[in-house]
């Protein structure tokens, strides 16, 4: 029977070369001096920190335009916390793989509701999904693809 899995992972090493990128491209920029704007990644987490909340959301903007560039999606930044000194703007964003049991289950019930062939099941924090015919499961695909999920979907470990 195929099937495929529904997964939510970002590319680390994507995520890496993009903050090496906007790292450069800070370093190079007339209006990024004397800002000290400075960019890491460590352990899932991204921290901008800057002088002003200006430079801060400039750097954020060369940040989803490195995403853009190296095909990592820009969903994986929508966790983030503001801290504001009065000497220094910081934002973290918290990059999560997996899906959460809340989105999966609405993955699932639209999964139902598109066609009563396919069978769904959560696992862990993935979703498997199989049917009968390989064309249902790609019209699913297609169908999922449509939907706006407010998290990156990925499709892999497809089966026959």
């Amino acid at each position: 029977m195929p099937s495929f899995d529904i997964t939510s992972e970002f590319n680390q090493q994507e995520v890496i070369n993009a903050i090496d990128q906007m790292n450069r491209e800070i370093i190079n920029r007339y209006d990024f001096k004397d800002t000290n704007t400075l960019v890491s990644f460590s352990n899932s987490t991204i921290s901008l920190r800057s002088t002003t909340e200006e430079r801060l959301n400039a750097a954020d903007q060369v940040l989803r335009e490195k995403f853009a560039k190296r095909n990592v999606s820009i969903k994986f930044l929508s966790n983030f916390n503001d801290e504001q000194t009065p000497s220094e703007a910081k934002r973290e964003y918290t990059l999560k793989s997996g899906l959460d049991k809340e989105i999966s289950k609405i993955i699932v019930k639209d999964l139902k509701e598109f066609s009563k062939k396919i069978q769904s099941s959560i696992q862990d924090q993935s979703i498997r999904v199989s049917s009968k015919k390989r064309d249902e499961l790609q019209d699913a695909i297609s169908y999922l693809k449509e939907k706006n999920y407010k998290v990156f979907l990925n499709y892999g470990n497809f089966r026959d």
